[in-house]
């Protein structure tokens, strides 16, 4: 099911905990609670070019490149334990010419009936005499992703370290979430 309207804006408007918005321009929006070094956070030691992150003054968020998703997405959950991640998807129906043929009522599909005795819609993609497939629109989805360890706030960001410790911090976090060694996501 797709993100309605308002629990899209709920969600974004909602200050508490980071946001990940899948744009279908192969841009990442990123919205996170307010802190001075959040921007030096997201860069996380990456070298870019241009300059990423990008602040985008109309949805008064960062934007960074669609390549970045995935480590993003294991650093918010280790700094903040979790996040929400916004994705577009297409809905697939599932549908047969043994339906599109049938006789009776009983429809066994993802069409509900709808293409019962019809005897060929147009749009699908038949790969079997029992399987045929079909691709709606693009609507977006929205999880949240929580860390396995929620509960634990002990690798919570110092409060009083200094902007060089800030920076090796986050590049020694960078360099464990490119391993795979630190994060944790349930997908």
């Amino acid at each position: 099911m797709g993100l309605d309207t308002r629990s899209a804006v709920a969600v974004w408007r909602q200050t508490e905990i980071p946001v990940i918005v899948r744009r279908m321009d192969g841009t990442l929006l990123i919205k996170l609670p307010f802190a001075t070094d959040n921007r030096e956070w997201l860069r996380a030691g990456r070298r870019t070019k241009p300059e990423w992150p990008k602040w985008n003054r109309t949805y008064k968020s960062w934007e960074v490149p669609l390549r970045w998703f995935n480590a993003l997405i294991r650093q918010a959950v280790q700094r903040f334990k979790r996040v929400y991640v916004v994705q577009p998807f297409r809905v697939k129906e599932q549908c047969a010419p043994a339906c599109w043929n049938a006789k009776g009522f009983e429809c066994k599909c993802s069409c509900m009936g709808k293409n019962h005795g019809s005897e060929n819609p147009s749009g699908w993609h038949v790969v079997s005499e029992t399987f045929a497939v079909q691709y709606q629109d693009r609507e977006y989805a929205c999880r949240l992703v929580v860390a396995a360890d929620a509960g634990d706030q002990s690798s919570a960001p110092p409060r009083n370290e200094s902007r060089e410790e800030r920076v090796a911090r986050y590049r020694k976090i960078a360099e464990e979430i490119s391993r795979g060694k630190r994060g944790t996501i349930d997908e």
